[in-house]
């Protein structure tokens, strides 16, 4: 028997022309909004000095910005554009969090490293 259940993700199912070319543009509209995006981030790290005092607006912006393109790869590949906003939102607050975490913990672990090399006289 049959299962008529597991028919779209079959062998058989075989896309015309137009579905074709429908998903090269969705994969290639997503391609050029990452490349969009890292271009503006490499633009910013060109052009201010790291010596400016505004380095530490680029270095947040690098960081909203690549957490931002994260997210956005998760809703597209994992084809959650297409579900409810409360399933996006579940998926993805969990995932902000837990990168907004390991953020904390870096910074936080950098600057007590520093502080200790500062104290013993390693710097």
């Amino acid at each position: 028997m049959e299962r008529d259940d597991c028919y779209e993700y079959s062998l058989d199912h075989i896309h015309g022309e137009e579905e074709g070319k429908k998903i090269v543009s969705w994969f290639n509209k997503v391609i050029l909004i990452l490349t969009a995006i890292t271009i503006f981030e490499l633009f910013l790290g060109f052009q201010v000095p790291k010596t400016s005092e505004h380095w530490w607006m680029v270095k947040l912006a690098f960081l909203v910005l690549t957490i931002l393109k994260a997210a956005f790869i998760v809703l597209e590949f994992m084809h959650l554009r297409d579900e409810k906003m409360q399933l996006r939102l579940i998926i993805l607050i969990p995932y902000m969090s837990f990168i907004a975490y390991l953020v904390y913990i870096c910074l936080n672990e950098s600057t007590s490293m520093f502080d200790t090399n500062v104290l013993l006289g390693h710097f």
